[in-house]
């Protein structure tokens, strides 16, 4: 395994992540399971675990606490705030209120000490940056974390995150979780080169793009839509759909590419992320210890300058075939936002009213 060094922190961490969305109720519920995923992972050289307290209610990061006991030193372990975890209206967000309590929960979960890397899991409209970052750097000082980041924070959002840290001497983000595959390459054209100017680490997630990347969803094949992720979204599954048609035509030419290389579509989809020179580790989140073997065995794939030409002749740089799941929507795009009332659309008032 490949190690890179985090941004600016000086930690080194794997070029594969284990992302640990599956362990628990969502995915896999069995802990012992789970366990043992971890350490395959482990003992494949992945050093770099990343979790939230929302993946399964809090119970992926037990899971995780339990597969590094007697391992915690030597695992450089992630977990994300910002989701809602239970009933009231301030338990979630990115106040200094929820944050302080958030980490306390997050640390008794995962049986440790300190947190190698804290993420805001998404933006919050309704708390300023600077209260983010400042609690943030309360949290470095008592040595309750080691470093913060964010997660598909938009490229401006980013940018006024470290003028504000910079004018109010506070710490910055040091990383930005983003969504990026090879359907999905919107964060090319800005979100990636503003880390770079900034010296984040960069950790992608979702390469296989819900699915549709590993060859289970094929063009003229049958989709069921009563079961599974396309039963929660059919509408991001729907084959009748022009941009579910466009995804799987996509996919048929990115399975002859793969073939032509010799390898699996799994395998091609995990290591595109990697050749771009912003990013340093991809996070990968299989649901069984055999998911994450698969998986693995693509870990040595390069991709050279033809075949990502190629892609790029598939899906444009800097585009998006979709939008992946999950990613957070800005409130300045609500259609509310967006419309002024219709009285007050028009160049000159109608004559009616005049």
């Amino acid at each position: 395994m490949r190690y890179r060094t985090l941004g600016l922190t000086g930690i080194e961490v794997s070029a594969h992540c284990l992302g640990t969305m599956m362990l628990g109720s969502v995915g896999n519920p069995d802990h012992q399971e789970g366990i043992r995923l971890v350490h395959a992972a482990l003992d494949a050289g992945i050093n770099f675990v990343d979790t939230a307290d929302m993946y399964s209610a809090g119970e992926s990061e037990e899971i995780v606490g339990k597969a590094l006991q007697g391992r915690r030193e030597d695992v450089v372990l992630a977990t994300k705030v910002h989701f809602p975890m239970g009933q009231g209206p301030n338990r979630g967000g990115n106040s200094r209120r929820w944050i302080t309590q958030a980490v306390e929960d997050s640390l008794r979960r995962l049986r440790t000490d300190w947190i190698d890397l804290y993420q805001v899991h998404r933006p919050d409209h309704r708390t300023d940056i600077e209260e983010t970052l400042s609690v943030l750097g309360d949290l470095l000082r008592q040595g309750k974390i080691r470093a913060f980041g964010c997660s598909t924070f938009p490229a401006e959002q980013i940018v006024e995150a470290h003028w504000v840290a910079e004018r109010r001497a506070l710490p910055r983000f040091r990383t930005e979780q983003p969504p990026y595959s090879i359907l999905a390459r919107g964060i090319e054209s800005s979100v990636l080169p503003v880390a770079q100017r900034y010296g984040m680490g960069v950790l992608t997630w979702s390469p296989l793009a819900s699915g549709f990347l590993t060859g289970r969803y094929r063009k003229g094949g049958t989709i069921d839509l009563s079961s599974g992720r396309a039963a929660l979204h059919p509408h991001r599954f729907d084959p009748a759909l022009p941009v579910n048609a466009r995804k799987l035509e996509a996919v048929e030419q990115l399975v002859e590419l793969a073939d032509e290389l010799g390898c699996t579509l799994p395998e091609l989809a995990v290591a595109f992320p990697l050749a771009h020179p912003a990013v340093t580790s991809v996070i990968i989140g299989p649901r069984t210890v055999e998911q994450l073997e698969g998986l693995l065995k693509g870990a040595s794939l390069v991709l050279d300058d033809a075949a990502l030409d190629r892609i790029d002749a598939i899906v444009a740089p800097g585009t998006n075939v979709y939008h992946p799941d999950g990613v957070w929507t800005p409130p300045a795009l609500a259609p509310s936002a967006r419309r002024r009332p219709a009285t007050e659309r028009a160049a000159a008032e109608a004559a009616a009213d005049r």
